[in-house]
């Protein structure tokens, strides 16, 4: 089967990304309980449903507004920071992958975000989008989850500084603060990014912002 120009540009940037970017990794596991009910009671008497996903990118964008130095990428001259959270969703389509950008992700209102990635999602399906819409960015978020799979590392998509790579959310053991032992529902996900521009403390703290907004999750709605 002969290389398609989307097979090749995957290939050549995702090369020159695990070559030349530092990648290191930070995992952490997510309550989502509270999200999953969130969600139902946002979902109820909707036509078009709010996603997991779009919770999480909003989690995202609100995360970048909680770190704002995490918002930034490497530029052979200087780290270039952001004032607006625009985050790239990767999206599966026919013989490769696309990662549109929502621009001004955490200036959104959930119900706007969600059309938002529904709409950029389906026209990249249908190989409508425009290249300034694949442009740009600080961040993207590849979410797995709905396949089973449980967590997973993820190339940086240059010039982003980092991706998220979200797992499925599983019913699992886990230790409460008094000791005793409960079931909840645990989604776990990986955070790759840019030494050069991210190092791990910083990364750190905007993970634990990330995990603080989907365990709380009425932040993510504010």
């Amino acid at each position: 089967m002969p290389h398609t120009g989307m097979r090749r540009a995957i290939a050549r940037r995702l090369t020159e990304s695990k070559s030349t970017v530092p990648h290191f990794y930070l995992q952490a596991d997510c309550r989502v309980d509270a999200l999953l009910a969130l969600r139902a009671q946002i979902n109820a008497g909707r036509e078009q449903r709010i996603s997991v996903n779009d919770l999480v990118v909003k989690a995202v964008a609100g995360a970048m507004r909680d770190v704002p130095e995490a918002n930034a990428i490497w530029t052979p001259d200087a780290t270039r920071r952001f004032s607006a959270a625009d985050i790239a969703v990767a999206v599966s389509v026919p013989g490769g992958l696309l990662t549109p950008v929502v621009r001004g992700a955490d200036r959104l209102s959930i119900s706007q975000l969600a059309a938002t990635v529904r709409d950029l999602a389906e026209r990249a399906r249908e190989s409508r989008l425009k290249q300034n819409e694949l442009e740009g960015g600080s961040f993207a978020v590849s979410n797995l989850g709905m396949y089973g799979t449980t967590s997973f590392s993820a190339i940086i998509n240059p010039p982003h500084a980092g991706i998220l790579a979200v797992g499925a959310a599983t019913r699992r053991p886990v230790v409460e603060e008094d000791g005793s032992l409960a079931a909840a529902t645990v989604m776990s996900v990986t955070l790759s990014a840019d030494h050069r521009v991210l190092d791990g403390a910083l990364a750190a703290q905007w993970l634990a912002a990330f995990v603080a907004r989907i365990e709380n999750p009425l932040q993510i709605l504010l």
